[in-house]
């Protein structure tokens, strides 16, 4: 794969993965509201989607042959830390929160 092909999974593939977080804890949660640790388990593999991509954009971000390339890697790990933050604080809502509040 190539350094801007890499550098492109790397941007897109966390917010995928919250974007899948949010949907799977949505559809979980209504289905059955007791069922929350499923909504944890779940996080957890969003942020594992977060530090494959982080994995994937941090060797890149020394400069290479073209400039635009470290810079979007650069960029791709800002986002992964982004995105992984978001889904902290929403499994950090999970806790503390009850699922089933009436």
């Amino acid at each position: 794969m190539s350094m801007r092909a890499r550098a492109w999974t790397a941007l897109i593939v966390p917010a995928l993965s919250w974007f899948l977080f949010e949907q799977g804890l949505s559809a979980v949660l209504h289905a059955d509201c007791s069922r929350w640790m499923f909504g944890l388990l779940w996080g957890l593999f969003g942020l594992g989607g977060c530090g494959i991509a982080l994995a994937l954009a941090w060797p890149l971000r020394r400069a290479g042959p073209d400039p635009a390339d470290p810079w979007l890697a650069r960029l791709a790990c800002v986002v992964a830390g982004f995105f992984a933050l978001a889904i902290l604080y929403q499994i950090l809502a999970i806790l503390i929160v009850p699922a089933c509040l009436r």
